[in-house]
């Protein structure tokens, strides 16, 4: 496995990403990413695992029409491993990209990435603006009303589960409480470059 450091990767991120939607995002998908690789066994890949989730959309600010077409050319100029570039890449399979989740890191971030989207958004129409207090009931109803959050491919959300051999419930409640449990940290990284929810 070819490495960036998290740090690097950070900064790599930060000078294709301004819009601290898309910052925020990218550390939500990095914890979700650290959460499964512990809850799934594979512990020791962890900070690996955050990397990818961190670094899956760093093209989609700057070049949303080319979303993972053009993230090997900036990863690469970086000295980002092929690895690494094969799991960001493997996220857009079927959208824009034919590059199959293989690794169940990969399958992970295909099916996680979308539904942290969905979850942000539900948080943000509670009186908390939190995570910590949705229960998966009000998330379930959430993801079954097709207006809300429309933007969020539920498809690609269910190819995932599938791809993993979950049951989507599973997906939904394991998704919510890496959410749950990585906010407070989330939160703190955002309030250093400047946003507060």
């Amino acid at each position: 496995m070819n490495y960036i450091a998290r740090e690097k990767a950070f900064e790599l991120l930060k000078k294709y990403n301004k819009d601290h939607f898309h910052i925020r995002h990218a550390l939500t998908v990095e914890a979700v990413m650290k959460w499964y690789a512990n809850d799934l066994g594979y512990g020791q890949e962890s900070e690996y695992w955050g990397i990818v989730g961190l670094l899956h959309d760093i093209d989609f600010e700057e070049y949303p029409d080319q979303h993972c077409i053009k993230a090997p050319a900036l990863l690469r100029e970086a000295g980002v491993g092929e690895d690494i570039i094969h799991s960001v890449c493997s996220h857009g399979y079927g959208i824009t990209v034919d590059i199959k989740p293989e690794h169940e890191m990969e399958k992970v971030l295909y099916a996680a990435d979308e539904l942290t989207g969905l979850i942000w958004a539900a948080a943000l129409m509670r009186p908390s603006k939190s995570t910590k207090d949705m229960e998966l009931k009000s998330l379930k109803k959430k993801y079954k009303s097709k207006g809300f959050a429309a933007g969020c491919n539920r498809g690609v959300i269910e190819q995932g589960a599938e791809m993993l051999g979950w049951d989507l419930s599973v997906l939904q409640e394991k998704t919510l409480k890496a959410m749950q449990e990585a906010e407070d940290d989330i939160n703190a990284q955002m309030s250093l470059i400047g946003e507060t929810v």
